[in-house]
């Protein structure tokens, strides 16, 4: 009687890819996810008998043992083991086919397979197994209940992240990539290098805590190398990706740390992160984001006798932007009322536990002002609600003395931004993360809050101030308030025309007043050049004026900067820039101080894409891509990258200088070889402007 032997394995691929969502991924092996049921077809030498002995054998990491639960060793028809259970669904002669249930809470990772029949060991090439979190089982932490929404934030392989400023939001697309060429690969390799434990491994706050360790490079030589710095000369700069996936790749083939990322690069590549090992996810974008070192909920800004911002004396800073991800899932480590969106930030800012990681924090925690819950809400909270503090440094007697000129309480963490689902659209999410500005659950939750965290008594506090007397802590949280001005003292900084590079940039700031009475009123005004972390690049011009306003009233006085003022800084910088301009007012009769800035974008030109609307699977298509200068400079070193997954890798065409009223037009063959929506991407760079970016989707069929 021959023994039994296994001849051969069909992991039936097709099928158990299409009911587990995972037929995207651009792997050989078989992926699967929790808790879902799959098939497999084992061949064997001679038909399966009552008494014979079959075993599948699934074993995670290097060394697997059963007493450590990093093997599992599966009888069809017993009893579960450690959650899984498999049973014979059908048998045809020589051919057996099983099904296996994971359990729902099982280690995430890859699983390699062997059969066992009797003392016979069969090990099927291509025989790992790439286990995933599941939001579709019910029983999975990580569920999600709205197929929209695990469209949206589990499988869609692009999107928009927001950027620009609170007073000109800009889309920038992102291809996320997650199924693409080596980027689960890149996920698993990340997991192993985070030494999390098996048990650890089956619990998404955990992986998505080592996660945004591990996307930057700081501890661990993790995927990207962040630089403010401006020069990007030793790596790409920050702003010329167009999506995840290179980067990935590249790091997955070298093992080392990527250059270079700023803060939407880092919330990119980590979105694609989660999204690949199965978590829900999505990139968030806040503007006007504080990054105060002393988790004292007040930023300092401080500003000359001109009215321009000073860079050396700040601590603590707000940046224009700042974008993290948010990451869904039930908390099983915190009370109840604390599940669903959690955020977590990659960029490296802070120390976490003596590593830059942030996260999982409730948003729910945010908003409730509970910021003692972990991870890191304290810190989180004081990005979106600080207050920014305005002061003056005047030299009295060759010292340095700061005067008070304003202060903010609802300037922080505003437009909290997220594409919406199924659409290309921007999606407000404030009300996910804080109660209305002035309604009583925000002052309650304001209130909680400041019990946890201490905020010192109102003393500037930049390098310099630390030599005032009286910086000890007040006892009394003090909740501050927006000051309400005798005058009804109102600023509003607008553009007056189109802020195109090449031509002068035409401001205005709006003064108000509301209260009966003559006012004179003190205007100082500036206009810079800032990086989007709130750092000065350029002073462009300032103005004073003095201005008599009776009652209700207003008085525009414009601000306009010639493009000679700039132009120069422009074409020298690596990063994008926005326009800043502050304005302070003070009233002599009432010693009413107020003071507003606005930082603005520049606009550009777009670019246009031409192709056909559909095509067919593996059939050439053309796609030109068509700019026309429409500034008042030449473009120099103008480079344009595209992007289409499932269509073409990321390429780049040198295009040279593009003169003044001159077209550029480029144009790839696409074979498509992947079916549905694909997106192309595509962005211009040059030396005058860092980022045209446009999309255009198409139908393969």
């Amino acid at each position: 009687e021959s023994s039994l032997k296994v001849t051969g394995i069909d992991f039936l691929k097709s099928q158990n890819t299409q009911q587990h969502h995972t037929d995207g991924y651009n792997i050989k092996n078989l992926v699967v996810r929790r808790g879902q049921p799959f098939r497999v077809q084992v061949n064997l030498n001679r038909e399966l008998r009552a008494a014979d002995k079959l075993s599948l054998r699934f074993g995670i990491g290097e060394n697997p043992l059963k007493n450590k639960g990093s093997l599992l060793s599966l009888k069809p028809e017993r009893e579960d083991f450690n959650g899984w259970k498999i049973s014979v669904v059908k048998k045809n002669g020589k051919e057996c086919v099983l099904s296996v249930t994971s359990s729902p809470h099982a280690a995430v990772g890859k699983y390699n397979l062997h059969v066992k029949t009797g003392t016979n060991i069969y090990k099927p090439e291509n025989g790992v197994i790439y286990l995933l979190f599941n939001p579709w089982c019910e029983d999975d932490v990580v569920y999600m209940a709205n197929e929209a929404q695990r469209k949206e934030y589990v499988l869609n392989d692009t999107g928009y992240i927001y950027v620009g400023s609170a007073y000109s939001i800009y889309d920038r697309p992102w291809n996320y990539g997650q199924f693409e060429e080596f980027v689960l690969d890149a996920c698993m390799y990340l997991l192993d290098k985070s030494k999390l434990s098996l048990t650890d491994r089956r619990d998404p706050a955990n992986v998505s805590r080592a996660m945004s360790a591990l996307v930057n490079a700081n501890d661990d030589s993790g995927v990207l190398l962040g630089n403010w710095s401006g020069n990007y000369i030793s790596g790409t700069s920050p702003m010329d990706w167009i999506g995840s996936v290179t980067i990935l790749q590249k790091y997955y083939k070298t093992k080392k740390p990527v250059r270079y990322g700023q803060c939407w690069v880092f919330a990119g590549v980590l979105n694609t992160v989660m999204r690949c090992l199965g978590v829900p996810s999505r990139c968030v974008s806040t503007f006007d984001a504080a990054h105060d070192t002393e988790e004292n909920l007040r930023v300092d800004v401080y500003l000359n006798e001109r009215g321009e911002k000073l860079n050396s004396l700040s601590l603590d800073s707000v940046w224009n932007f700042h974008v993290w991800n948010d990451v869904w899932m039930k908390r099983t480590d915190l009370p109840d009322g604390f599940s669903g969106w959690q955020a977590i930030d990659s960029t490296p800012q802070e120390q976490s536990q003596g590593l830059f990681q942030c996260g999982p924090c409730p948003v729910k925690a945010v908003r409730e002002g509970d910021v003692y819950l972990p991870y890191d809400s304290k810190f989180v909270y004081a990005e979106v609600n600080a207050d920014r503090v305005y002061w003056v440094v005047k030299k009295v007697n060759g010292r340095d003395k700061y005067f008070k000129v304003g202060t903010e309480t609802q300037a922080i963490g505003r437009n909290i931004s997220t594409k919406a689902v199924g659409q290309n659209r921007r999606e407000d999410i404030t009300r996910e993360y804080k109660y209305p500005e002035g309604s009583k659950e925000e002052r309650m939750s304001m209130q909680r809050a400041y019990s946890f965290i201490r905020p010192v008594g109102m003393m500037p506090r930049s390098g310099y101030a630390s030599t005032v007397q009286g910086l000890g802590r007040s006892t009394q949280p003090v909740v501050p308030k927006e000051q309400v001005t005798k005058t009804g003292l109102h600023l509003e900084i607008t553009n007056t025309e189109a802020l195109h590079p090449g031509n002068p940039l035409e401001m205005a700031i709006t003064v108000k007043t509301s209260t009966p009475g003559n006012w004179t009123v003190d205007l100082t005004g500036s206009c810079q050049l800032q990086y989007y972390t709130g750092k000065v690049q350029a002073n462009l011009g300032t103005i004073k004026e003095t201005i008599n306003l009776e009652g209700t009233s207003e008085m525009q006085i414009p601000l306009k900067i010639a493009p000679d003022a700039y132009m120069k800084t422009l074409s020298s910088l690596e990063d994008e820039v926005l326009i800043l301009v502050t304005a302070i007012a003070e009233v002599k009769e009432t010693n009413d101080k107020l003071t507003k800035e606005t930082s603005m974008r520049f606009e550009y030109p777009p670019i246009t894409v031409q192709m056909p609307e559909t095509a067919k699977l593996y059939n050439d298509f053309t796609c030109a891509f068509l700019f026309k200068n429409k500034l008042n400079v030449t473009l120099e070193n103008c480079k344009l990258l595209v992007e289409g997954l499932g269509i073409f890798k990321m390429t780049t065409f040198d295009q040279g200088d593009i003169m003044p009223g001159r077209i550029m037009k480029s144009e790839i063959i696409c074979t498509p070889t992947r079916l549905g929506e694909k997106k192309i991407v595509a962005k211009l760079i040059s030396n005058q402007i860092k980022g045209i970016s446009t999309e255009k989707a198409i139908t393969i069929t």
